[in-house]
Parts: C-alpha cells; structure tokens; sequence
C-alpha cells in the first residue's frame, strides 16, 4: 500500500477517535439538551450516528489537512526562496484624468 494511502486512512482513523470523543462529551455534558432529545426520540439514534459521521468527515479532513501541510521536503533547501537581486527604484510619471460627467440622481 502507497505511504500516501496509509496516511489517509491513519487520519481518518484518528479522526473518527476525535468525533467519538466529541459527540460523547457533547451528550455526556447535555449540551443544548442534546442527550434528552436523542434518548427520548424513536429515532435518536439516527442523530446521533449523523452527528458521529458527520463530524467524522470534518475531523478526518482538518487531521488530515494539518498533517500534509506539515510534512516537509528539505532537498538541500535552505527555505528562504532565491534571492534575487532587485534593480533599483526608478520613479515613473503617471497621468490621471478626471471624468467631467456628473453622476446622474435618481429622485
């Protein structure tokens, strides 16, 4: 399996773990009344398995954005970008124009 692959699904996993805990503190703690709506409905398990998912996907992702955005390439790079050397500052006339139209009002 590609490193890259595995990578994901290590994420996806780690994310899931972060929505299981956060869907169990946010009924645990009652939030919003939150338990009592999902354990007094028929179907509040289906909110609560939404809930999971759903913040699943959006855990999974940020885990996973924070992840490749840290990853590092170091090639023999300093890091610093190439430095250019930048000509000197050469002022330039510029010439504006004023339009003499009035702008029409609507009354």
């Amino acid at each position: 399996m590609p490193d890259l692959v595995r990578l994901y699904i290590r994420n996806v996993l780690v994310g899931f773990a972060l929505s299981a805990v956060f869907v169990g503190a946010l009924l645990g703690l009652n939030v919003a009344n939150l338990w009592h709506l999902v354990s007094t409905s028929p179907m509040g398990w289906v909110a609560g398995l939404m809930l999971f998912v759903f913040n699943g996907i959006v855990f999974a992702g940020v885990q996973f954005g924070i992840v490749i955005m840290r990853m590092e390439d170091r090639d023999g790079d300093s890091g610093r970008g190439r430095r250019m050397p930048v000509g000197p500052a050469v002022p330039v006339l510029a010439h504006a124009t004023i339009s003499t139209r009035k702008a029409q009002r609507r009354d």
